[in-house]
């Protein structure tokens, strides 16, 4: 995503916390930031993407936190996946600096990012949406504004709740039917030809046959998301029966090694546990 930003000729100061990450972009061009605080006072629109809420948080509000540092007016866009209630409480921490603030996690993975093809959902209000568009459509296909602040954390999980269920009640279903004796080959075949099969199957099937879960979605990270909608749907006294059933499977999955492994490797996990 940042790599695109330059490309498109925007001035780019980055930080992370493992900085041997940020190198080919300094080499491209972007300038380092010492600490998030440092890149906040030199951003109009600072972008954010982490991997868990308590991350997030301990950036923006920790010792040094950036939003103490951002200018009133400027923007903060979270791209980063986390629970609707954690984006509203950022919302109104941002509100409390004059600092605009939208949740705008992604849907689509490292080659979608890679080659600018990202969803954004966005919670937020309209104005600010407007005042940075151009910059979400440099970096993927479509921006929808779900909205207000929090609304597109919302449709997030709502997404990726699908995701992990689909794959975890695929990966199943495959084991069953080889486990009847029906080959691999025809299982895919007759189910991607069916109405049953939602894309990310497809998506996902050359790892599925050569066995190479090279990481395009760390399974951690799906299992992480499940965590959030479970807890999301515990906060509404909502019932999730599947989504807490996939969390836990995923969870073992972790246990068992294979969380920095794609979450499609979820089949591999059934399917060992079946023999």
């Amino acid at each position: 995503m940042a790599a695109n930003l330059l490309r498109y000729g925007y001035v780019l100061h980055v930080h992370n916390r493992t900085r041997h990450r940020t190198t080919a972009l300094v080499e491209a061009g972007a300038s380092w930031a010492e600490t998030a605080g440092e890149a906040a006072e030199r951003a109009e629109v600072l972008f954010t993407m982490l991997a868990h809420p308590e991350s997030v948080e301990t950036m923006a509000l920790g010792g040094g936190g950036f939003l103490e540092r951002m200018r009133p007016g400027t923007i903060w866009i979270d791209c980063s996946t986390v629970k609707p209630s954690f984006s509203r409480r950022m919302a109104g921490e941002a509100a409390r600096r004059e600092v605009r603030f939208l949740d705008a996690p992604v849907s689509g993975s490292k080659a979608q990012a890679e080659n600018a093809d990202l969803t954004f959902f966005v919670g937020g209000e309209p104005a600010d949406l407007d005042a940075c568009r151009a910059l979400l459509e440099v970096l993927g296909r479509a921006v929808v504004h779900v909205g207000g602040h929090g609304m597109g954390a919302a449709m997030k999980i709502v997404i990726n709740n699908l995701l992990g269920t689909a794959m975890g009640a695929f990966s199943e279903s495959m084991v069953l039917g080889e486990a009847l004796g029906i080959s691999q080959e025809k299982l895919f075949e007759i189910i991607l030809g069916s109405i049953v099969a939602p894309k990310v199957i497809a998506l996902k099937r050359e790892k599925i046959i050569l066995e190479d879960y090279e990481p395009e979605f760390p399974l951690r990270w799906i299992q992480k998301d499940l965590e959030m909608v479970t807890e999301t749907a515990f906060e509404l006294g909502v019932s999730m029966p599947l989504g807490n059933a996939s969390k836990e499977i995923y969870q073992l999955a972790v246990r068992r090694g294979l969380g920095d492994l794609d979450f499609s490797a979820i089949y591999a996990f059934l399917k060992e546990r079946s023999l």
